[in-house]
């Protein structure tokens, strides 16, 4: 089905100047041919933005726009093209008739780097592939060496060194910029909808907490932390409907297992609360061998489709 489109766009938003004083020049070479020259490393720099690109249809049938953020060590390409070639969920959702608004957090992809540790106070972390085989549930614990996945494993194995090329560097201390980064992004998109992958759960989360009247739901795949309810006055996201995404294989991983059991917390506190607070539990609902990347998993259009009749539900689409 074609998409008429009525623009495509991107911007930069949060963050702000910092500068940079006492660092020695550089002399090297930038460009082919050319001789060395002395670059000074001083000067005012821009640290703490994020990016988002924009697909906006001519006659959405979505009532808001869908925010799409990935997760850690990941971009924006998380939700575009799978690696398997197939057309991802920032697709689907497109021809489900809603803008789409695909972020690059703070450090990651096209948000750009800023100097370490002069403005970012450590060093990166660098997941390597056997990390990322393991934490993403790809497949038995200890089967990298083998590339053995899930007998009912749901993710293109066979791609996995493609998915690896869009691991990123990230960084442990970015929190609180990243955070700023993404409510600046909601003030600025207005209304919308917030669909959130592990790492960025916690801020959908928080984000909602802190904009109640503009977040009108938040839709989240495998988070993999969350506000302590304890702390947080949920009762002002009684309007705000919030659902939770599970894929296979978490029982028995202790890591995932820990990890669920602190958004079911979460989860729970908000039913409390009074608020809509709703679960996808993709195994419990006979649908096994997703990975923690049901979107891009070889059924990533029947979870999509899962999304959609929920968010229908909630009355966000026209």
């Amino acid at each position: 089905m074609a998409l008429n489109v009525k623009a495509i766009g991107s911007f930069h938003i949060g963050g702000g100047p910092v500068t940079l004083t006492g660092l020695p020049p550089r002399r090297l070479v930038l460009t082919q041919g050319m001789g060395v020259r002395e670059f000074p490393q001083d000067g005012d720099f821009e640290s703490g933005q994020m990016y988002a690109q924009y697909v906006r249809l001519e006659r959405p049938r979505a009532k808001y726009p869908l925010l799409m953020w990935h997760g850690g060590g990941m971009t924006g390409a998380t939700w575009e093209t799978k690696p398997d070639g197939d057309p991802g969920w920032q697709s689907w959702f497109l021809h489900a008739g809603h803008d789409v608004f695909v972020s690059d957090a703070v450090e990651r992809g096209r948000a750009g780097w800023s100097r370490f540790p002069e403005i970012y106070p450590e060093e990166p972390h660098f997941r390597s592939k056997q990390e990322s085989w393991s934490l993403f549930r790809f497949g038995p614990p200890g089967s990298y060496p083998s590339r053995a996945g899930w007998p009912d494993g749901l993710f293109p194995l066979g791609n996995f060194d493609q998915f690896a090329k869009q691991v990123v560097p990230r960084w442990a201390c970015n929190d609180a910029s990243t955070q700023a980064a993404y409510d600046a992004l909601i003030r600025e998109v207005g209304p919308s909808v917030v669909m959130t992958h592990s790492q960025s759960g916690a801020f959908g989360f928080t984000a909602a907490l802190h904009a109640p009247d503009l977040v009108r739901a938040v839709v989240t795949i495998e988070p993999s932390g969350c506000p302590d309810p304890d702390t947080v006055n949920l009762s002002a996201l009684r309007s705000v409907p919030h659902l939770l995404v599970l894929g296979d294989h978490i029982t028995g991983d202790r890591f995932w297992e820990t990890i669920v059991l602190r958004i079911n917390r979460y989860m729970d506190a908000l039913r409390a609360a009074g608020c809509t607070a709703d679960v996808l539990d993709l195994p419990a609902m006979g649908i096994r061998g997703n990975s923690h990347f049901p979107m891009m998993d070889r059924n990533s259009d029947q979870v999509a489709a899962l999304v959609q009749d929920w968010m229908q539900r909630q009355g966000l689409m026209q």
